[in-house]
């Protein structure tokens, strides 16, 4: 081969390149290449992925970079290609790249890049060089300057020739052998590859068009100007440039020289700060031992000895600076009242973590395996995952980035990729299809996660017909499937944390983060193969729930509540597990897990671990088996008795993975080190591998004087549950969230439902869920006051005041100011508002938000008169602003006031739903007046015909298999809500009335469906205003019931009764007994003449009479 590739551009110059690297390079392959460089625009992201694939492929790989150099004379930047030569140039590329995307956006100046040339081949990038530049502007002297300067910076520095049917290089050529000639400066020939093969420079084109904004119809659109830049074949090459032959040698001596060796797997474990006079693992030791005596007071011999054993497997594997620095900022959070998860994952079954107070979890107390952690058969960095209150987090990021140095700790960064449905649209639109077009390509897409283009076309029929037919439709796809998973743009991983020892830049190239902490550009799985330390710190949402709790409990009651030393046997806890009232506790809130719990009726904390381990695919069908051994309808049976200790808890059930190690640890006398790599092996179904455990596993239950059968027997069950087993220590940890939050909604109910409510600012749907379960407690919520409410929920008395951030259109800014502006001194009224607030904040928009959402309340004006008075107000403000006391206050405009039902309405549009009141408000008097229950009410009585006042808040018509249409609705009352289902049979007699927003009289029987209580409708019938009522209140409707057919009949009337639901009084006389009987009044009805009608068609004209 006599050429080499030095200058391909990939995907991670993200939509500036189509080359997928891995295509990239068996495309290099297959044209013989041996050799490949990667020289991505100032960035490194795609560095790692292709090191490797080279190597997997039998290419020689080349790391490079087109750098941005900054012309300080020109105010302007030049690429220029730079190739690592050896070690000291790749952290010199680390470094380069570094600079440009954390200091120097624009690119680097010429003087920094100075101090970073050692171990680098500088390659001029083509006519976009600043060189080149200036030859083709016939600027000579400066050229040779530039280029002088290069050749001193470098040891070796070269002009590259290029050939892409561009008029400029075509006079480059010209130019550029003389002036080498005349300065010495070698030549190179390079093909700026973009793209993999010719036929792709359509697919470059768009990407170029999606990440500029453009269309391909712009004429000023940024493209490459010829179907050139594509990898091609040395002989190709060697055509173009067989005038130059010595260009084509060159590329192979500088790829010779090339020889980067990433170092993988190398600890970069920073070290802790220690006494001089102890080392890292004496000073654990001691930590250890004092966090020991903490912890136990007195430890028993099995804590010393579990400690030793796991501090000495921590020095031999060398982990004790890790512990170390973990201890050290998780003591940073407790100093500094920053609440910390119990635990996550499997370094909950670690002592010296608990004993650190890292974990708040006894993993001696819950039987948790410290092999699960960390295995000393299996060497892997320890991973301890740490919670922290999610808007805490990053205070705890800046902690590590200030101890250790802000080069030494960066968060890491994740790509957005261009998935299924982004593809579709980002092509759509550069391809100039119209909007709704878009939108239909989009929307035929399957909302799948993870779906492909492929897939979807397979999968979709209405989406190959929108294709199929239409060149337009069939070319969008095609170069869809194309970019489709392309990364798009960088973000930064939601938790890892990168640490190291020496400056990161020295490993790995940085970017600019948030807070002044540098983000990696290389992700999570290619640092952990470099071998850097990654710590995930988590923000978990839940940790702030409960540290808010807890600061409403400290604000109400004055107690102080330890969360990490709570009562693990409290009974009001238990009871509102058992009843599934779990909204807002953490893992519990699935409907799905709610009729677990009903079923289950948990009373001790192991219950918890269970079903939390439990309620996941496949482990769910050993639910029932669970529940039932639990409550003794089940007898446990065992493969053998020794296996009693080792799942009595369970009921006879693997739920952990600790379990399977347990059983290969009693029965086959495995070490617990061996036993966790069984777990390992098993779980990847692997038909060898088993064969070969089976026979390790079974020898050693032999051995240990266990039978043939049982022993195969018990592997067989081992192999069963193998991906079913849920980590333990994990499940204890996280079970404990549950618990504590179970706890405090428990005992302290209104702290809990505050704190709750917090969590949901920004999510209408939450809050009015939570609000409805707050109302079912008990519980008042106040609306908005303008004197009162602070930006979160909070306690008022026994009540909740309502957050003046949950109000629509009032953002942080607005309620900030409103804050600063009360605490000085309490608002007088609406002029005075309008008055002292900046008027920036004072507009139509926010003061109808106040006003419609009770905010403006305080005032004790009605709300209609203060809507009436916006306008004035706001011309008070401006005159009054600018003239002072000369300008007169403003009065009030008194008016008509709105009604009910429009001032709920104009509510609603400003909160999202009803606070103050609810539509079925204005119908609870006749409600009781005709017997008719609440929802909940209602729910109690389940498989009864049953009657409701609702109002309906969503409807969804579908159609059967049979094409017939039916729907589902939800619907509400004051304090509840249902879904419910109108069967096609109902649907035709009622889709009239199946209206968002319509108040009803629902009546129909209430099953258990799925679940969840679904009302199965019969009937829906709007109701009158009220003033109809007044009129009709006093209706009676008389039926005298002929004696012969006493009992046929009064089955028919009933059923008229419910056909025509209504407000007047039935009484029915009985002709046979001489009797008569007043009907409940949840059987009352609207005396219509087509009510009427139909009483007299069955019982007789002279037997039915109206009288009021």
């Amino acid at each position: 081969m006599k050429f080499v590739h030095l200058q391909c551009q990939t995907v991670f110059s993200l939509l500036k390149s189509a080359c997928k690297i891995d295509e990239l390079v068996v495309r290099a392959k297959e044209l013989g290449y041996s050799s490949l460089a990667i020289t991505d625009e100032n960035v490194m992201y795609g560095v790692i992925p292709f090191y490797k694939a080279c190597k997997k492929h039998g290419i020689h790989p080349i790391i490079g970079l087109t750098a941005s150099i900054f012309s300080e004379e020109e105010e302007k930047s030049y690429p220029l290609v730079l190739l690592a030569e050896n070690e000291i140039g790749y952290q010199n590329l680390l470094k380069i790249s570094s600079s440009i995307m954390t200091k120097s956006k624009e690119g680097i100046p010429k003087k920094w890049l100075a101090h970073y040339a050692k171990g680098l081949i500088a390659i001029s990038p083509g006519k976009d060089g600043e060189i080149e530049q200036l030859l083709l502007e016939d600027k000579e002297s400066q050229a040779e300057e530039v280029a002088r300067m290069y050749q001193n910076m470098f040891g070796s520095f070269y002009m590259s020739l290029q050939h892409h049917a561009i008029q400029d290089e075509l006079l480059l050529q010209e130019k550029l052998p003389a002036f080498m000639n005349r300065i010495n400066i070698p030549v190179v020939a390079t093909n700026d590859v973009r793209y993999i093969n010719q036929s792709d420079a359509l697919v470059h084109e768009c990407l170029l068009s999606v990440e500029s904004g453009t269309k391909m119809t712009d004429p000023d659109r940024p493209r490459l100007k010829t179907d050139q830049y594509y990898l091609k074949s040395s002989d190709e090459m060697e055509a173009l440039f067989s005038h130059v032959e010595e260009a084509i040698y060159n590329t192979v001596e500088i790829a010779e020289r090339c020889r980067v060796e990433i170092p993988f797997h190398v600890n970069q474990l920073p070290k802790f700060p220690v006494p001089s006079n102890e080392t890292n693992d004496m000073y654990l030791r001691r930590v250890c031992e004092e966090g020991l005596q903490k912890r136990y007071g007195t430890p028993k011999e099995v804590h010393i000895k579990r400690l030793n054993h796991e501090l000495n497997v921590i020095s031999s594997m060398g982990f004790s600076d890790y512990f170390l620095i973990v201890w050290d900022f998780m003591k940073y959070a407790h100093e500094n009242h920053i609440l910390t998860g119990p635990g996550r994952g499997s370094a909950a079954g670690s002592l010296v973590s608990y004993v650190l107070e890292i974990t708040d979890i006894d993993p001696i107390e819950y039987d948790l395996l410290f092999e699960r952690f960390l295995n000393p058969e299996r060497v892997t960095l320890p991973d301890i995952d740490i919670d922290f209150p999610d808007i805490r987090r990053d205070e705890m990021i800046r902690y590590v980035k200030d101890k250790y140095g802000q080069l030494r700790v960066a968060q890491i960064v994740t790509f957005g990729t261009l998935a299924a449905k982004a593809a579709i649209r980002d092509i759509a639109r550069v391809m100039g299809l119209p909007p709704r077009d878009i939108d239909i390509f989009s929307k035929l897409i399957p909302s799948k996660l993870g779906i492909t283009l492929k897939d979807a076309y397979e999968e979709s029929q209405s989406l190959r017909e929108f294709i199929q037919g239409n060149l337009l439709h069939e070319r969008v796809f095609e170069i869809a499937k194309r970019v489709e998973g392309l990364p798009r743009h960088t973000s930064i991983h939601a938790a890892g944390v990168i640490m190291s020892q020496e400056p990161l830049t020295g490993s790995v190239a940085i970017q600019e983060g948030h807070n002044d902490v540098y983000v990696t550009q290389y992700p999570a799985d290619a640092l952990e193969e470099l071998g850097l330390l990654k710590m995930d710190f988590l923000g978990l949402r839940n940790l702030t729930l409960l540290e808010n709790i807890i600061k409403f409990i400290v604000q109400k009651t004055g107690k102080e509540i330890d969360i990490r030393n709570l009562p693990l046997q409290d009974e009001k806890t238990f009871q509102l597990l058992g009843r599934g009232d779990t909204t807002g506790v953490f893992q519990l809130e699935s409907g799905g897990m709610r009729n677990v719990l009903r079923g289950l009726k948990p009373n001790e904390f192991e219950d918890i671990v269970a079903v939390n381990s439990l309620y996941r695919p496949g482990p769910m069908e050993q639910i029932p088996t669970f529940i039932e051994s639990k409550h003794g309808k089940r007898q446990i049976e065992y493969l053998h008795p020794d296996l009693k200790p080792i799942l009595e808890r369970t009921y006879g059930v693997i739920v952990y993975q600790e379990q399977i190690m347990q059983i290969a640890s009693k029965l086959a006398g495995f070490s617990l080190g061996e036993a966790d790599l069984l777990r390992r092996a098993v779980s990847k179904k692997n038909r060898d591998i088993l064969d070969q455990e089976r026979k390790h596993f079974v020898q050693g239950c032999l051995q240990n004087g266990y039978d043939e059968t049982s022993a195969e027997k018990i592997y067989d069950l081992i192999v069963r549950f193998a991906n079913y087993g849920f980590n333990r220590s994990h499940a204890v940890a996280y079970s404990m969230i549950g618990y504590q939050l179970a706890y405090l909604k428990a005992n302290y109910t209104l702290e809990f439902m505050t704190a709750l409510l917090s969590s949901a600012i920004g999510n209408e749907d939450k809050i009015v869920q939570y609000i409805r379960e707050t109302k079912r407690k008990g519980f008042h919520v106040l609306p908005p006051s303008l004197q009162k409410s602070g930006y979160n929920f909070q306690i008022e008395g026994n009540a909740i005041r309502y957050s003046l951030l949950s109000i629509r259109n009032i953002g942080m800014a607005t309620v900030t100011a409103l804050i600063e502006e009360r605490e000085k001194k309490m608002f007088e009224d609406l002029f005075e508002f309008c008055l002292r607030m900046p008027s920036k904040f004072v507009t139509e928009r926010n003061l109808e938000a106040f006003v419609w959402s009770g905010c403006f309340d305080d005032f004790g004006v009605s709300r209609t008169n203060l809507w009436k008075s916006l306008k004035g107000a706001l011309e008070y403000a401006n005159l009054a602003r600018d003239l002072g006391d000369a300008v007169p206050k403003s009065k009030y405009v008194q008016g008509e006031e709105l009604s009910f039902i429009e001032q709920l309405n104009k509510e609603k549009e400003v909160l999202g739903f009803y606070l103050s009141s609810y539509p079925t408000a204005q119908y609870v008097k006749l409600a009781k007046e005709l017997e008719i229950p609440t929802l909940a009410q209602a729910m109690r009585h389940k498989k009864k015909v049953q009657r409701a006042i609702v109002y309906i808040t969503s409807v969804r018509v579908i159609r059967t298999k049979k094409l017939q249409k039916m729907a589902f609705i939800t619907f509400c009352d004051q304090n509840d809500e249902m879904e419910a289902v109108l069967f096609p049979e109902t649907y035709i007699h009622f889709s009239d009335k199946l209206q968002e927003g319509a108040i009803v009289l629902v009546d129909g029987m209430i099953e258990l469906r799925n679940h969840k209580l679904q009302w199965i409708v019969n009937g829906l019938y709007p109701l009158e205003e009220m003033d109809v009522y007044e009129e009709k209140k006093d209706a009676s409707v008389y039926v005298k019931l002929p004696s012969q057919y006493e009992k046929k009949l009064l089955n028919q009337v009933t059923k008229i009764l419910f056909d025509y639901s209504g407000f007047a009084k039935v009484l029915i006389y009985y002709e046979k007994e001489h009797k008569m009987v007043q009907l409940s009044r949840s059987l009352s009805i609207h005396p219509s003449e087509e009510c009427l009608g139909a009483l007299r068609e069955i019982v007789g004209e002279e037997n039915v009479v109206v009288k009021i």
